[in-house]
């Protein structure tokens, strides 16, 4: 599914009641936990955390008028998912949060390069993604970022 909105709010506003309650429990949890420095937006039509041009004036290779985007949260057709460009970009960080989700959740993984999807709304591993936001700083992402893009 494919939900336009010009905020956070109004993407929430257009879900469905039980989807409604995973997207606010899920932003309530990444805002509660991602260190100071990311901005909230609505970034590829998701609810988006990214490096303003503020602190990053650069801003994403593909398209530098678009801020660094870092993290996302989605309703799909079928799933909830977030995507976390850290765990695609950082073997260390994928190989944490791989070897913790069984910890946290009952269900198999069903992971993309950067995407966690969820189609089980009753088995998403809240605490686990409150971890996950706090493990990498701005800093630490225009760097990874910047290494990567460098290496291309």
């Amino acid at each position: 599914m494919k939900y336009e909105a010009a905020s956070p709010e109004a993407y929430i506003e257009q879900l469905p009641e039980d989807r409604k309650i995973v997207i606010k429990k899920l932003r309530a949890i990444i805002q509660k936990n991602l260190p100071k420095g990311f901005q909230e937006s609505i970034n590829y039509n998701m609810i988006g955390y990214v490096v303003p041009h503020s602190t990053y004036p650069d801003g994403y290779h593909c398209n530098p008028k678009t801020p660094l985007p870092f993290m996302n949260i989605a309703s799909q057709k079928n799933f909830v998912a977030i995507y976390h460009s850290g765990i695609y970009a950082k073997k260390e960080l994928f190989e944490w949060f791989v070897g913790e989700y069984p910890k946290h959740a009952k269900r198999k993984l069903d992971m993309g390069k950067s995407c966690v999807r969820f189609k089980k709304m009753d088995d998403i591993p809240y605490n686990l993604i409150g971890e996950l936001c706090q493990k990498m700083t701005v800093k630490e992402w225009i760097n990874t970022y910047e290494s990567a893009i460098k290496n291309k």
